[in-house]
């Protein structure tokens, strides 16, 4: 039976989760999450795809965009399958990394908006890699650090989740 389309438009709001396959480790070293990070930066900076909150667990992966100028679709192709050969050809493994394919969950504006970026933002949290607040601030494979201005990434869009908070 063939899947279901994605819905997806021009500024559609986005949950993005992505699982190791197996719930294996898609992350062993901080090279791999840096490898990744620097990969999806370029990745939405070049479609003008704004991110609003992102999340590096050891086996999974957050992230909230917005649609931009390419479809998710391309965006998250281009992201995992370039990440996947990396991945492969450093740990000279084969097969499949992720499990299944990607999932996206549609969301509202602003009701949701807010409670998803929390949420996304505090998992390192709930997972125990970091100890507590003041560690997550700090934390520098989580999106919190830059909306807490620890850390400065360029492709995150910071102002709008900021206003909403305010």
């Amino acid at each position: 039976m063939p899947r279901k389309a994605r819905i997806d438009s021009h500024g559609a709001l986005h949950h993005v989760i992505v699982r190791g396959i197996e719930r294996k480790a898609i992350f062993k070293d901080d090279a791999d999450r840096s490898s990744f990070l620097e990969r999806f930066g370029y990745l939405v900076s070049d479609s003008y795809t704004p991110c609003y909150a992102w999340a590096l667990m050891t086996n999974q992966v957050h992230l909230l965009v917005r649609t931009g100028i390419v479809p998710l679709e391309t965006l998250m192709r281009r992201l995992l399958s370039g990440y996947a050969i990396y991945f492969n050809r450093r740990y000279r493994r084969h097969g499949q990394l992720f499990q299944n394919r990607y999932k996206s969950i549609l969301c509202q504006e602003d009701l949701y908006l807010l409670e998803l970026v929390c949420y996304i933002h505090l998992n390192p949290l709930r997972a125990g890699i970091v100890l507590d607040l003041v560690s997550l601030d700090t934390y520098a494979h989580c999106g919190h650090a830059v909306l807490m201005g620890k850390q400065e990434i360029v492709w995150q869009d910071c102002e709008q989740i900021l206003r909403l908070f305010a």
